[in-house]
């Protein structure tokens, strides 16, 4: 990882010239950014809700870009923002969870912007789906876009939690390695929705080797007319930057490297054991399904199935691992067992 991240900031939303300037004004004495960011047309669930000022905004961050040397950064919806961007001088846009989700609207997007040159940030989908996320990256790589960022903003939850989004980390770690010379970056203000975890996320993503940091900042916070929670002022932001711990990708150290080889082999070895293990455990659970088959007995007994699962996590806990990554593990091998006993 290069040791400076790549930083992408600004108010979630434009909400007048004043605090677009100010914002944009403060951040760039502080913190330097690659983008200013602010959302000029924002997709709201409620049509009640505040939806952006629209075009007029994008004057706001023309200023920006010629008075503080900038670039300014929006979201893009249709292939009319693109144009309109176009109009006023960006550089680069980024499409957001909901389009990305609509194959149509990122082919429509990715035609619109061709040959302007731009750089285009494709956040994830709303739902964990690692193929739709890679559609929308290869959508613009097909149509010959070769400045391509992706931005991981977390999952929806479908269930309270702390945070607003599941960060569901194994999802960019796949796309990394489907995509290895894809940058990725992370988008901790939607993971989070809440200030006091976003240093949080933030550290983690920078732990996984992500490149960039997307992060929203307001110069007040508690007057924003969207997401007040989860934006920092500029003052805030520079501390949480400054706090941040910058990992290595590689280090020329040949100990290091010995030592770092020797560890791995002994985990390839575990890996295949295990292997060979669950090998051992679906061969005993064909015979049982055999023998179900027999008697007529069904193939899933949930009681069973409770028990095993409980006195595994149980296992799991007292020898210090975490019962949800165990009961996680077990559930799928029982899913598997079922499948093939049920064949």
């Amino acid at each position: 990882m290069a040791e400076r991240l790549m930083l992408i900031c600004g108010p979630c939303s434009a909400e007048s010239e004043e605090q677009v300037l100010e914002t944009a004004r403060e951040l760039k004495n502080l913190v330097d950014p690659d983008y200013f960011r602010a959302g000029i047309w924002k997709p709201r669930t409620r049509p009640d809700s505040f939806e952006g000022v629209g075009e007029k905004g994008l004057a706001w961050m023309k200023r920006v870009q010629d008075e503080l040397k900038v670039p300014v950064i929006t979201e893009v919806a249709n292939a009319s923002h693109v144009e309109r961007i176009a109009e006023y001088g960006f550089k680069a846009f980024w499409i957001g969870a909901r389009t990305v989700a609509n194959p149509f609207s990122v082919q429509e997007i990715a035609e619109a912007a061709k040959g302007y040159g731009f750089k285009v940030f494709v956040k994830n989908p709303t739902n964990p789906d690692i193929d739709l996320w890679c559609g929308a990256i290869e959508r613009f790589q097909k149509l010959g876009f070769e400045d391509i960022v992706a931005v991981s903003r977390g999952f929806y939850p479908f269930a309270e939690t702390k945070l607003r989004n599941l960060p569901c980390w194994e999802i960019p770690i796949e796309l990394a390695r489907r995509m290895p010379d894809l940058k990725i970056i992370c988008d901790p203000s939607h993971i989070a929705g809440d200030t006091r975890y976003i240093a949080e996320i933030a550290q983690q993503a920078i732990n996984l080797n992500m490149v960039g940091l997307m992060m929203e900042s307001h110069c007040c916070p508690s007057n924003a007319l969207s997401d007040r929670n989860q934006q920092l002022t500029p003052k805030e932001l520079k501390s949480l930057m400054d706090g941040l711990k910058i990992k290595h990708s590689v280090i020329d150290d040949r100990n290091f490297e010995m030592e770092l080889e020797t560890l791995r082999s002994k985990i390839d070895v575990l890996d295949y054991q295990l292997i060979d293990i669950l090998k051992q455990r679906f061969a005993i659970t064909n015979e049982i399904g055999e023998i179900k088959k027999l008697r007529n007995v069904a193939v899933l007994q949930i009681d069973r199935w409770k028990k095993v699962l409980e006195s595994r996590s149980e296992y799991a806990e007292e020898q210090g691992l975490s019962r949800e990554m165990v009961a996680t593990l077990f559930s799928e091998i029982h899913k598997e067992s079922i499948k093939e006993q049920s064949e």
